[in-house]
């Protein structure tokens, strides 16, 4: 069964459609990639599948049970959030940052306990973050910063992740550590949709993809099949050119 199913959708606010036509499957173990420029409704679309605003038109379900008939709290423990960075003022530490997301299964007047706290610890040991459990979050790199977010993400405990362009503002060193972290998860069975601006980054760790512009869909489907020097030309309105680099890998110039 389908982590995240939407068919025929349309996207917008205040009922006006943004874009249509929207169809996208998510299974276990899987990392779907939308592409894009900016403005074209990527965040809109995954504040939709969070449930944060209703589609215009079209269906969507959470592990095939329809969106609108789930709690915001039963939303929460099938599908996790990942912004695109960590924006305090407070000097939360990276364990008080991830036990919010373990929180996300207590009851509303609920403190977090040992088991919680176990779970986060599990979350950033996962990540291979676990010392920095202590460290200040705004004395931490943007890249570490990313991670305690997927780690805040994982200790939900939901089978799906949604990333609004989890890499944006990284260096190449920390947007390689986040991507390969990105792609382990994928490996060990969590399914997760991510947007990116940047094609190498996609074909590098993304099994589908998903094209938008402001008319709609102009490709969907695995990776080497939808992200083709024509698609992605028609996708920014310049030439771009594919090839292969000496180890196989897709690469966009």
């Amino acid at each position: 069964m389908s982590l995240i199913e939407a068919t025929d959708l349309a996207i917008g606010h205040s009922g006006h459609a943004l874009i249509r036509g929207v169809s996208l499957r998510l299974e276990p173990g899987r990392v779907l990639c939308l592409l894009g420029p900016n403005g074209t409704g990527k965040t809109t679309l995954f504040r939709t599948l969070l449930g944060l605003i209703p589609p215009v038109q079209g269906r969507i379900t959470l592990d095939g049970t329809p969106l609108p008939r789930l709690s915001r709290a039963e939303i929460a423990r099938r599908l996790a959030h990942v912004p695109q960075a960590l924006s305090t003022p407070f000097a939360f530490t990276a364990l008080d940052i991830v036990l919010m997301g373990a929180a996300a299964r207590l009851g509303p007047f609920a403190r977090p306990g040992r088991t919680e706290t176990a779970r986060a610890m599990a979350s950033l040991a996962r990540l291979g973050i676990n010392d920095l459990a202590g460290a200040e979050v705004t004395r931490l790199s943007g890249g570490q910063r990313q991670l305690v977010l997927i780690a805040r993400a994982l200790a939900q405990e939901a089978r799906a992740l949604v990333m609004d362009e989890p890499t944006a503002s990284l260096d190449f060193a920390n947007r390689l550590q986040v991507g390969q972290a990105i792609r382990a998860l994928a490996d060990a069975g969590t399914g997760i949709i991510l947007s990116s601006h940047d094609p190498d980054h996609a074909a590098a760790i993304a099994d589908h993809a998903l094209l938008l512009n402001r008319t709609g869909v102009v490709a969907s489907g695995p990776v080497a099949d939808a992200m083709t020097a024509e698609t992605l030309s028609r996708l920014y309105g310049i030439p771009v050119r594919r090839d292969k680099t000496p180890d196989g890998r897709l690469h966009f110039w």
